[in-house]
């Protein structure tokens, strides 16, 4: 039986408690049937979740490993950019070629380099909506104090979760 099929009991078992002519033996006997499957398909659940949060965290340990080889990978291809790149100024061979590659110094483009961004005149901002902090009115509306201010602003719902252990 599928879980939504137990649901689907669950509701005819409503039913037959909202019902005065049911018999207390048949709705306790159900309600027993209807309980003992829905706990083994929890424990199928749980078993199922539990080997893929293992398989997430296993993936994740590679994702981990992974980035710090390529950022181990940047990290050389820079210093290697950096130190070919001195040895060709110290030389003074900014421009040659080999039988693979070609291998010149060039001047990049311009970058702009802001020194005192107080300064910057207002045609030059960009206008920005502003933010909705939700920690701090969070906070606000916990605070017993503050939290009538808040009345028909925002107001904290607390949701619900499942938790296997």
């Amino acid at each position: 039986m599928t879980l939504y099929e137990l649901q689907e009991q669950y509701q005819t078992l409503l039913a037959l408690g909202e019902d005065p002519d049911t018999d207390p033996e048949v709705f306790a006997d159900t309600m027993e049937a209807i309980e003992g499957e829905i706990e083994d398909k929890a424990d199928g659940y749980a078993i199922v979740m539990t080997e893929l949060k293992g398989r997430r965290a296993i993936l994740k340990a590679e994702i981990d490993r992974l980035t710090a080889r390529m950022k181990a990978c940047d990290t050389s291809i820079d210093r290697m950019n950096e130190n070919l790149k001195n040895a060709m100024i110290s030389t003074g061979k900014t421009k040659f070629k080999t039988d693979r590659f070609s291998f010149n110094i060039q001047k990049n483009p311009p970058k702009v380099v802001i020194d005192d961004p107080s300064r910057i005149p207002e045609a030059y901002l960009i206008p920005q909506e502003p933010k909705i902090d939700t920690a701090a009115i969070k906070n606000a509306l916990k605070d017993a104090d503050e939290a009538p201010l808040w009345e028909g602003i925002g107001h904290l719902e607390q949701g619900e979760s499942l938790r296997i252990r």
